[in-house]
């Protein structure tokens, strides 16, 4: 009896991975010449530790899959995330809209990177759609909407909405609460939004962004006071929120095209009511400082004598 049983577990393993590999097939050989050499191309591009067999990503074309992470990601991986569920506090996760290193322990993003152009602009409305997201892997804990309620503290965007309304899809994405770190309502609704906004409009004037954001430390000032975490103490509130800006007239080969003349601006902002009394640019501070509070590499597919000027360097030009 057993010997049976164990032959048809044998046989039914066979029959699935003989539909998997046929399947596999069938997809190569449906694709274009063209669409063959793009994906070849594309993986060479792909960021370092990547592993395609290990992703499972919001679009089922694996060539969109790949060019998404190459444009998100563009001047790399500050912590050499890696999409591994053994990787509890870096774990790589690409969407469509953006890339991320999530941090089980802290429950909330260590960074995210996005690229802002006009390609990504239209009139999609913003869902409002706060939603946990499914892409986590089994071990780690999904964060709710709910885990920010009556907390004092707003559910802050690192990738904003209005970045992404070419369609209701990649705006429904920005609402994934890997996306979100808890931020002071002043900070959120007042600094972060005209920082968010000077981006779009650097963006209108025929730019192209690369940017990537976070927080770092542990306990911020919201509506109801101090608090380190929130959500039965599941979530880190940090004490500051970052943000790096790459600026670039719109063209191609982005990577290429940053200069030690290319306009970067990075700013780091307290987590507390008190901000709002001064404008986002009054935050304004280098790279370098930014690397020392997190322990990231910025910048790092950018030649280290560009890397090391643009790094040091504050944004000097008028805000208007």
């Amino acid at each position: 009896m057993k010997q049976k049983w164990q032959s048809k577990i044998k046989l039914k393993t066979r029959t699935i991975s003989f539909i998997f590999i046929f399947l596999s097939l069938a997809f190569v050989n449906f694709l274009s010449p063209s669409n063959k050499k793009n994906l070849t191309k594309n993986v060479n591009r792909y960021p370092e530790n990547f592993s395609i067999n290990k992703f499972r990503f919001s679009t089922t074309n694996p060539i969109d899959c790949i060019n998404h992470a190459n444009e998100n990601l563009l001047t790399g991986n500050p912590s050499n995330a890696l999409n591994d569920f053994h990787q509890t506090s870096n774990l790589l996760l690409i969407k469509p809209s953006f890339a991320l290193s999530y941090n089980n322990s802290k429950r909330c993003p260590n960074w995210v990177s996005w690229h802002l152009s006009s390609s990504w602009k239209g009139n999609a409305k913003r869902c409002n759609c706060f939603t946990p997201d499914k892409d986590l892997p089994y071990n780690f804990h999904k964060v709710s909407s709910t885990d920010y309620s009556k907390t004092g503290f707003d559910r802050g965007h690192l990738c904003p909405s209005e970045d992404r309304d070419l369609n209701q899809e990649l705006n429904a994405e920005t609402f994934l609460m890997t996306n979100m770190i808890p931020q002071s309502p002043n900070l959120n609704r007042i600094t972060w939004v005209a920082l968010e906004n000077y981006c779009r409009k650097i963006m209108d004037k025929g730019n192209e962004l690369y940017i990537i954001s976070g927080g770092y430390g542990k306990g911020g000032i919201g509506s109801k006071g101090f608090a380190e975490q929130i959500g039965s103490g599941l979530i880190n509130v940090p004490s500051h929120c970052w943000k790096i800006i790459i600026v670039l007239p719109d063209g191609d080969n982005d990577l290429k095209r940053i200069t030690a003349n290319t306009r970067v601006i990075a700013v780091d902002i307290p987590n507390n009511p008190n901000v709002k009394s001064l404008p986002w640019y009054q935050y304004k501070t280098t790279i370098d400082d930014i690397e020392i509070k997190t322990g990231f590499d910025f910048l790092n597919k950018i030649p280290d004598f560009i890397e090391r000027h643009l790094e040091s360097t504050i944004d000097q030009h008028a805000i208007n």
